[in-house]
């Protein structure tokens, strides 16, 4: 063997041999990523575990579709848990909180990305980042003292309903909306634009009719992350909706959505009734939808790819 041979495999040896502290990152790394798998897999355990016996017991065509809500407090036994109305009642939240914040984040999403002048823009960026960092009972507080007294005195009703508790929601999501719709609008490529102005669209035509529908997926996801954000809202919605469970006349009645129901009722209940299995039985519908929600997202940026 000559000694260039020799220098050769020890230069490769030299290669191969890991360093300590790359070793010791990767390891890390896959400990902070089994933690994160098994807190998942341990939430959803312990949800559908704890939701089985009241399921069980109540039945769950019964807990889904009927809506009476009579919840035995002494656990004697004659309690009635349905939900029907708790998921209709958060189901027209959502669907109002999104008619009011999806149009205003788009389209500001747009003027952001194409429009709005640079001096202006250093003003709404942090605006928009304090707007998703104001704490959700702060929302609820700027509702009961805003835009409750507003609705009863202008619109009607008792003011506490589905209108008052869409408002705030809808306004609670429009960072979600504006910072991911603004990102993936900015992600078009400049080419696209001055191809459509090249061949005679104006601007607008061309910001609508060529970088939007480029940007159909990403826009797509901020109002699946919004919808999100919605279902799984809690302290405004108390404080807002009016917690009274019955469907729906019009949006000047009050609801009471799944999560507000959790809330409300979770504190005084005893650990191993049915009241509090039938608490958990709701989460875990609530988590389902979660989840349905999730999986939207990764079939829209599977498909965009």
């Amino acid at each position: 063997m000559t000694e260039e041979t020799m220098q050769g495999e020890q230069a490769v040896k030299r290669q191969i041999k890991v360093d300590p502290k790359e070793l010791s990152m990767k390891i890390v790394f896959i400990i902070a990523a089994v933690v994160f798998i098994a807190a998942v897999v341990i939430i959803c355990v312990f949800i559908f575990v704890q939701a089985f016996p009241a399921l069980r017991e109540i039945g769950l065509f019964n807990f889904l579709f009927s809506s009476e809500w009579n919840p035995d407090i002494n656990d004697t036994g004659h309690g009635e848990y349905g939900i029907a109305a708790m998921i209709v009642g958060s189901c027209y939240i959502t669907a109002g909180a999104l008619i009011v914040g999806v149009p205003i984040g788009f389209l500001t999403a747009i003027f952001m990305a194409r429009y709005c002048p640079k001096p202006l823009y250093k003003v709404m960026k942090p605006m928009t980042n304090i707007l998703a960092g104001i704490p959700s009972i702060v929302y609820g507080y700027f509702g009961v003292r805003v835009i409750v007294p507003f609705i009863r005195d202008n619109i009607g009703g008792y003011g506490f309903s589905i209108l008052s508790a869409s408002i705030v929601l809808g306004i609670m999501i429009l960072p979600t909306i504006i910072s991911v719709s603004e990102n993936a609008i900015r992600a078009v490529p400049k080419s696209y634009y001055e191809g459509a102005v090249a061949l005679g669209a104006t601007k607008e035509r061309a910001i609508l009719r060529t970088e939007v529908p480029a940007a159909k997926s990403g826009i797509v996801t901020s109002i699946i992350l919004g919808l999100g954000r919605v279902i799984g809202e809690t302290m405004a919605v108390v404080m807002l909706c009016g917690n009274q469970v019955q469907f729906p006349d019009s949006l000047l009645d009050g609801v009471r959505t799944m999560t507000a129901n959790i809330v409300l009722e979770l504190g005084y209940t005893s650990y191993g009734s049915v009241h509090r299995g039938a608490l958990i039985a709701t989460a875990a519908v609530l988590f389902v939808f979660i989840l349905i929600i999730t999986l939207l997202v990764s079939l829209i940026r599977k498909k965009a790819k």
